[in-house]
């Protein structure tokens, strides 16, 4: 297993360097346990203790062992990324979308106006940006299921 498949294949791992890329690459680990419970959508005490198990005890030390983090004295900090993981990792907010599904909407809208208005130059450039967005869409998805 790669180590970009290895943190793109758990959604912890990925939401743990979220956070810490948010903070400069340095974080207290109680501060990572919120913001991860929060982003699961359960905040009870139960919850953050599941959170807080699995980060201890599994997903840690193994991003530690792959030189991605350090943690010591309840420190998470950030060693460094692989390149290839910021390219899949499209971090998307709760009830927002991705960008490439922007782009794909945005150039159907286009796409369709040019077609409306018999404008062919611009339903051929809205369609020519359509395909290359929903290009991007199938290859991000695809790296991600496949892990």
């Amino acid at each position: 297993m790669t180590t970009t498949s290895m943190i793109l294949g758990n959604e912890r791992r990925m939401l743990l360097i979220e956070y810490l890329q948010k903070s400069n690459g340095k974080a207290e680990l109680r501060d990572i346990v919120e913001f991860i419970a929060e982003e699961e959508g359960q905040t009870d005490r139960r919850h953050r203790k599941s959170v807080y198990v699995s980060l201890v005890q599994t997903h840690i030390p193994k991003m530690e062992r792959a030189g991605i983090i350090s943690f010591e004295r309840g420190i998470v900090e950030l060693i460094a990324v692989p390149e290839d993981v910021d390219i899949y990792m499209e971090v998307v907010e709760k009830h927002d979308i991705s960008w490439s599904t922007f782009y794909a909407g945005v150039s159907l809208i286009f796409a369709l106006t040019g077609l409306w208005l018999s404008n062919i130059p611009l339903t051929i450039a809205a369609g020519i940006y359509l395909l290359l967005s929903m290009i991007h869409r199938m290859k991000v998805y695809r790296v991600i299921r496949s892990i």
